[in-house]
C-alpha cells in the first residue's frame, strides 16, 4: 500500500516517517506550509486586555507553537488568571506542556462544535474572548461566543500558504507511485488537492482511499466525489496511524 500524506511540516514528515518504520510505502507532498502570521507582535498587548475569568481559545496546534514562542520572545509569560481552551488533544496537549497550565477541551471531539458544549462556555455576558488562530478559517467559534455575550478579539498566529505545484508533474508522480491512500487533515487542502487534479485524472484521484480527520471533512470528500472515506478519531498522528491499520 502506497501513501501520500498532504500534512503541512513538521507533523507531515513525522507521519511519514512513522508509516515507513511500520514497513508501508509513504511519500509527503504538503499542501500549505505554515508559516507566523502578521499579528504575532500584538499578542502581549491583546493578552493585556484581558481580566480575571476571560477566555482565550487556541484554534490548532500551530497556534500554540507560534503563540507561545512569540510570547516568550518577549519575556512575558501566559497569565495564570484567564481560562484557556483548545481544539482537539493535540492543541491542549501542547499548550500544557509547554506552559503547565491547565486548558479546557471536549473529550466529545476535536471541532467548534464539540468545544461550545463545554459548560464553562454557556453563559459568557461581559467576558472577553481571545482566538488564536491562522489566516482565514471558520467563524462557528467566533459567531457562537457572541451571540453568548462574550466580546470577541483576534490574534492571526500563522498563515497557511498554498504550495503551488505543477499539475502534470504531480499528477504523474503519484499515479507512477500507484498511490493507493491519501491523508487529508483539513477542509482548505482537500479543495487545494481537488483543483490540482485535471479532469482527465479526476477518476483515478477520486478512486483513492482517503483518510480525514472529522465527519464533516468527509462530508465534503464525498460530495467532491471521493467514493471511500475513513474518518480518523482525532487530527493527531497517533489516529491517523490506527486509521491506516
Amino acid at each position: 500500500m502506497s501513501i501520500l500524506v498532504t500534512r503541512p511540516n513538521p507533523s507531515g514528515e513525522k507521519l511519514v516517517q512513522r508509516i515507513r518504520s511500520l514497513g508501508k510505502k509513504a511519500f509527503h507532498a504538503p499542501l500549505i506550509k505554515i508559516i507566523p502570521g502578521n499579528e504575532l507582535a500584538l499578542l502581549p498587548t491583546k493578552l493585556a486586555k484581558l481580566t480575571n475569568g476571560d477566555r482565550v481559545f487556541f484554534l490548532s496546534p500551530n497556534a500554540v507553537w507560534h503563540a507561545n514562542s512569540a510570547l516568550h520572545l518577549t519575556g512575558r509569560k501566559w497569565p495564570d488568571t484567564l481560562s484557556y481552551y483548545g481544539i482537539g488533544h493535540s492543541t491542549a496537549s501542547a499548550f500544557h506542556q509547554l506552559t503547565n497550565l491547565p486548558i479546557q477541551l471536549s473529550q466529545k471531539g476535536e471541532t467548534s462544535e464539540t468545544l461550545l458544549e463545554l459548560p464553562g462556555l454557556q453563559s459568557l455576558l461581559g467576558k472577553k474572548s481571545l482566538l488564536l488562530r491562522g489566516n482565514g478559517g471558520r467563524e462557528l467559534l467566533a459567531t457562537t461566543l457572541k451571540s453568548r455575550g462574550s466580546h470577541i478579539d483576534y490574534c492571526e498566529c500563522y498563515q497557511r500558504q498554498p504550495i503551488k505545484y505543477d499539475r502534470q508533474i504531480f499528477q504523474l508522480q503519484w499515479q507512477q507511485a500507484n498511490i493507493r491512500t491519501i491523508i487529508v487533515t483539513s477542509g482548505e487542502m482537500l479543495h487545494l488537492l481537488f483543483n490540482l487534479i485535471t479532469d482527465d485524472v479526476k477518476p483515478w484521484f477520486l478512486s483513492r482511499h482517503l483518510i480525514v480527520v472529522s465527519e464533516r471533512l468527509a462530508s465534503t470528500a464525498y460530495q467532491l466525489g471521493w467514493q471511500s472515506v475513513k474518518v480518523a478519531k482525532s487530527a493527531n498522528n497517533d489516529a491517523l496511524i490506527q486509521a491506516l491499520i
